[in-house]
């Protein structure tokens, strides 16, 4: 079990490790920003995480990586950051998927229904954490729609308030779960949330003054 959480937490010291990137450097300018860092820990934060949800069987924490693994690197893309990243960076992010799909397809032993049926834990429950993955998922959709409309890679205050809200309901789920990984990311999480918030509606009084 301590190999899983292991796991789980290698890939949450990626997604912290972004948050304090990208938090630092809005503080450092009073606006926020969006660092390359920012994706490139994503994406190797996604691949260990959806590794982690395997291993614990948990259906929404699969979904959400799987669904959100694109839009990071789309992200790397509108920076224009992909073709200079390091070769070792690009093999590891076009293989992993496909490794990964490979040995679910042919070589997992997972019951899948059990999943879908709440046996392996309260259906209730699945869809707690589910509706918290859409939600947190769905930030980056949005994150991902407003960066193609404005033709760069940025991070919106409705990213922030869909990160928080996602957030909140899968620290719920977590509670419930007794899952240390993910009571730690986002309660972490929440707290960096709520400071972009902050620096984005004190750089729009400024703006406005």
């Amino acid at each position: 079990m301590w190999v899983i959480y292991g796991i789980g937490f290698l890939a949450q010291l990626c997604f912290s490790a972004r948050l304090v990137n990208q938090w630092l450097l809005s503080e450092k300018k009073n606006k926020v920003q969006t660092p390359t860092l920012f994706w490139q820990l994503s994406l190797l934060g996604a691949i260990l995480f959806f590794v982690y949800g395997y291993l614990r069987k948990d259906l929404s924490i699969m979904i959400g990586q799987a669904l959100i693994y694109y839009i990071y690197f789309r992200n790397l893309q509108l920076q224009d950051q992909w073709k200079p990243s390091n070769i070792f960076f690009k093999i590891a992010v076009i293989l992993s998927p496909i490794v990964i799909a490979g040995y679910l397809l042919f070589f997992s032993e997972l019951d899948w229904s059990k999943l879908f049926t709440g046996e392996n834990i309260a259906i209730w429950l699945v869809i707690l954490g589910t509706v918290g993955q859409i939600i947190y998922t769905g930030r980056f959709v949005y994150q991902w729609w407003y960066s193609e409309q404005h033709d760069e890679s940025s991070l919106p205050w409705g990213f922030w308030i869909m990160s928080l809200t996602g957030s909140v309901i899968i620290f719920t789920y977590a509670c419930f779960r007794t899952d240390p990984v993910l009571l730690s990311a986002h309660f972490f999480g929440g707290i960096v949330y709520i400071r972009n918030l902050f620096i984005i509606h004190k750089s729009g009084k400024k703006a406005k003054a």
